[in-house]
């Protein structure tokens, strides 16, 4: 039976605190989107490096997802992929790298490509894979691909406050790809000024860029300001929807990627996609941790279910 997606990229154990005086922690990274997708009722395949210590917690989280194929899972000695989190009251997040799992191998995955109808790369820590590996898969690859580069624009360093650098060879990690998801600092990092963030006509400016190297669509993240899509026919901005009480937003755009690839992959176009990306990713950011995040994406399709 064919994949619906294929999955690259690293689970994480997260150290989260906050300025508000909020802390918690838990194994996250792209668990959240394999969270989504097989909350949704997907079939998906994970390949990530995973620490040999993390193991028993993630086995205990992800045991009953029926839909997860699990032996792209590949256990590493060591305690696997940490990094702490902060969260000021205002700006980005403060991510600090304690240690990390090394780069995927392609071959694995190269063998699998024709079971997807959709492949995802996830760069949650910048070390999942490298350039020249990666290239090695969308060149064989024939379904669409989705890439966030979430980290990828930050610096690679142990135990201090990872910061944004340019990223020059971001059409490289493109090349190929049908979708692009990315934040408005990760964009001011691709266009060469990672010390600010990119105005929204500077990101209407990146979106074209991206369109004219084959990329059909283009999701900036914005925060509670919601998402800027960009498309070959049209850009639009689509707004949040208010929420009484935020738990979490750790893992949103997460989320986010998740459920729009889901209704890219059905057909829909990118805007209605992002849509239902963004009514999700609101809902996520009103639970906690990855077995909420799969309890919110399966609650949801049943009642879809029950509705029709």
């Amino acid at each position: 039976m064919n994949l619906n997606f294929g999955l690259i990229g690293t689970i994480t154990y997260d150290f989260i605190t906050s300025e508000s005086g909020m802390s918690s922690e838990g194994v996250g990274g792209v668990l959240y989107q394999a969270a989504a997708l097989c909350g949704l009722g997907k079939r998906v395949a994970l390949y990530t490096n995973l620490g040999q210590e993390l193991v028993p917690e993630v086995e205990k989280i992800i045991e009953s997802w029926a839909t997860l194929k699990r032996e792209g899972i590949n256990h590493v000695p060591g305690p696997g992929n940490q990094v702490h989190l902060f969260y000021p009251e205002r700006g980005e997040r403060v991510e600090t790298l304690k240690s990390v799992v090394p780069p995927l191998y392609p071959n694995q995955i190269i063998e699998n490509l024709p079971e997807f109808g959709m492949f995802i790369l996830v760069l949650n820590s910048g070390f999942d894979i490298e350039l020249e590996d990666w290239r090695k898969i969308v060149q064989v690859a024939k379904c669409p691909i989705w890439i966030d580069i979430h980290s990828l624009a930050l610096a690679k360093k142990l135990n201090t406050q990872r910061k944004y650098l340019p990223l020059p060879e971001w059409k490289d990690w493109i090349s190929g790809v049908s979708f692009l998801q990315a934040n408005a600092k990760e964009v001011a990092s691709m266009l060469g000024h990672p010390e600010r963030v990119a105005s929204e006509t500077e990101l209407r400016y990146f979106g074209e860029m991206a369109l004219g190297s084959g990329v059909k669509a283009v999701f900036i993240t914005m925060g509670k300001e919601g998402i800027l899509v960009i498309a070959s026919d049209k850009s639009k901005k689509i707004s949040s929807a208010s929420v009484k009480k935020v738990i979490d937003t750790t893992g949103c755009g997460d989320v986010f990627c998740g459920a729009t690839a889901v209704k890219l992959a059905e057909g829909r176009n990118p805007f209605e996609s992002a849509s239902f990306g963004l009514l999700l990713a609101t809902k996520a950011a009103c639970v906690k941790g990855i077995k909420e995040t799969y309890t919110l994406a399966c609650d949801y399709r049943e009642t879809k279910k029950r509705n029709k």
